[in-house]
């Protein structure tokens, strides 16, 4: 295992070198060079993590102890990296997809400036680094770096066409809402030091004893807010249908292989704070199944193709933190994973459709594309059975994975769920339907333009759709096809202290499990159906929604009412300190004191008359002060 420990510092650092070759030589190198170094520094660090998984496959969890980040009187922490089962799981996910987005970027953006299209790949190679670190890190405090390095990233690449001022502000908000949420999870680590002393893993769930019922409701409901700014759930989720302006690789990155995973991994690596603390456990499955269907209610009647995605990623992560709600740990990995094989194909097949339409993404304006770009719609179909939850593909293992634990726990929760399933297979075959079948709704000239991708985009489409396809088989439980749940074995480790505090667990009979899969399929079904048969033959028209889908157009005017609670007041607040407070009070006394120090100096100038009687007086003037103070002294 020490050569493992010998190697593990590779797997961050190979992209930090990528960053710092495109970054520094970007004036320098071709674009080809630029995209083998930014993808192949994410190759080689895949590698790296496919040696450290087969490590690590036995349940072996070991820590790689380099220097000493933080070394004061009663508190040290190190800069430390843990490999075990459920960072190996994550290193595979952010490598080997981060590599095929790297991949199809190479011809995505081969129109951008050389330079650009170097700097480009630098803030891909550093987003990877920074999810790298934020995964791999054996301590709150090495997470938290990550976790900023991420926030950082998706600035930097929302925002990167920055000459359009619509894409700074969505790169602003991302920031900003990010902050917000990594505040709560910064106080969550000062509490935990404040408590146990440490900030290292084993050495805070060694050491719960120290920690009350209170301490830790509080410390997991500050981290579950750090959560939700960087997962996007309720109330923090707005800004990642706004980060739909940048690059679509970049919009595969963060919600499939990076940033909103963050969230599930930060609470399924702390699993033993949350279950002892059943009441954040109940928050977690209620904020994680609101944001599930009422991102779901918001992309039925979205029409811009990114933001069908986006919403659909909001409502995934929603059903992943319902997981983790329920105790369901595993069970939220399995989603993340195959969750990122899907999302992955939708966001690049919906870049190849975009690439295709020169770059029109309202799929009112699409249609027909199924006869013109073959590869991508057949990559795209799959990906739409997958997240779906049609059997045998993926996202039904995961997805139904989750909702049988949230059976267990509630069957209310079972239920919103399933109706946010269906809602999830009728949007997603709307948005289908609608680009790919029925006549072509576009220009002429865009009708003229259709093709398939190059294969340096339809590649990673085929592996990933083959990712789709067959990912859900590590997890099939034993009541399908008598199969084993190897994910669950291979996690088991992790998850070994919550299972142990869990004093009762009423497991399902085969039967309500069939009946349960039976439903769901069926419900998801019955609207792929309906879906399919409605917008097949969809014809374009000028209507405009009213009443309820005028509403969901609009997304339930979320953005609107914290425009007008929050941004409105905080600028008017902001412009009055401007104009009142800085500009009359602050700049109005120091510029105060200018101007009387300026006046009294053209006052005491005059003294300086010439004249010598003036200067006598003045002397005895003097004279007299002095005898009259030391008088009375």
């Amino acid at each position: 295992m020490s050569n493992v420990l010998q190697l593990v510092w590779l797997i961050p650092a190979l992209p930090l070198i990528g960053f710092l070759l495109n970054g520094l030589g970007r004036k320098m190198l071709s674009k080809t060079m630029a995209g083998i170094v930014g993808s192949g520094t994410v190759l080689l660090a895949f590698l790296v993590s496919l040696y450290v998984f087969f490590q690590v496959k036995g349940g072996n969890s070991h820590v790689a102890h380099y220097f000493n980040f933080i070394n004061i009187e009663g508190l040290k922490i190190g800069f430390d990296f843990q490999v075990d089962p459920l960072s190996s799981i994550f290193l595979l996910i952010i490598t080997g997809v981060g590599f095929l987005i790297h991949v199809y970027s190479t011809s995505y953006m081969h129109e951008e400036d050389p330079k650009d299209f170097a700097k480009y790949f630098a803030h891909l190679n550093l987003f990877v680094f920074s999810m790298l670190l934020l995964v791999m890190g054996a301590n709150y405090v090495i997470m938290f770096i990550g976790w900023e390095g991420v926030g950082l990233c998706s600035y930097l690449l929302i925002g990167y066409w920055f000459k359009n001022t619509n894409y700074n502000n969505a790169a602003k908000k991302a920031f900003i809402m990010n902050r917000i949420g990594d505040l709560g999870f910064l106080l969550a680590v000062f509490w935990l030091i404040s408590k146990t002393g440490s900030a290292d893993y084993h050495e805070v769930f060694a050491n719960l004893s120290k920690l009350t019922t209170r301490d830790i409701t509080g410390i997991t409901l500050l981290l579950f807010v750090g959560a939700t700014g960087k997962s996007a759930q309720i109330p923090l989720y707005t800004w990642l249908p706004d980060a739909m302006a940048g690059p679509t690789p970049v919009s595969a990155l963060i919600h499939a292989a990076t940033m909103v995973t963050a969230g599930i991994y930060m609470i399924a690596r702390s699993n033993v704070l949350y279950t002892m603390a059943p009441a954040t456990q109940t928050v977690v499955a209620v904020v994680g199944l609101a944001t599930a269907i009422l991102a779901a209610t918001i992309a039925l009647k979205q029409n811009d193709i990114k933001k069908v995605l986006a919403y659909s990623t909001v409502s995934q992560l929603g059903y992943m933190f319902l997981g983790l709600g329920v105790g369901a740990f595993t069970g939220a990995v399995f989603h993340v994973m195959t969750h990122a094989f899907f999302k992955a194909l939708l966001f690049l097949g919906g870049g190849s459709v975009i690439h295709a339409m020169g770059g029109e993404q309202d799929i009112r304006n699409m249609g027909g594309l199924k006869k013109h770009m073959r590869i991508t719609h057949i990559t795209f179909l799959l990906a739409c059975f997958a997240i779906a939850g049609m059997p045998p593909f993926s996202g039904f293992f995961s997805k139904d994975e989750i909702l049988a634990a949230a059976y267990e726990k509630n069957p209310v929760l079972w239920g919103i769920g399933v109706a946010g399933a269906m809602m999830t297979a009728f949007y997603m075959f709307r948005l289908y339907a609608m680009t790919f079948l029925g006549n072509f709704r576009g220009t002429h000239e865009q009708e003229h333009h259709l093709h398939e991708s190059p294969a340096a985009m339809t590649l990673p489409l085929i592996v990933l759709a083959i990712l789709s396809v067959i990912g859900g088989f590590i997890g099939v439980p034993e009541v399908f096809m008598h199969g084993g749940h190897r994910l669950e074995e291979f996690l088991a480790p992790v998850f070994a202290q919550s299972n142990a505090l869990i004093k009762e667990h009423h497991a399902l009979s085969h039967s309500q499990e069939y009946m349960l899969m039976g439903i769901s399929v069926a419900a998801a079904l019955a609207a792929l159906a309906f879906a399919w048969n409605k917008f097949s033959k969809y014809r374009k028209s000028d209507k405009e929604e009213a009443g309820l889908g005028k509403v969901l157009e609009n997304k339930w005017y979320v953005d609107e009412l914290y425009d007008s609670i929050i941004v409105k007041p905080v600028l008017a607040i902001g412009k009055y300190f401007n104009n009142v407070v800085e500009k009359r009070g602050i700049d109005g006394f120091v510029n105060g004191v200018g101007r009387a120090v300026n006046y009294g100096s053209r006052q005491i100038r005059l003294l300086q008359s010439g004249q010598v009687g003036a200067y006598v007086l003045m002397m005895v003037l003097g004279i007299l002060v002095f005898f009259i103070v030391q008088l009375f002294l």
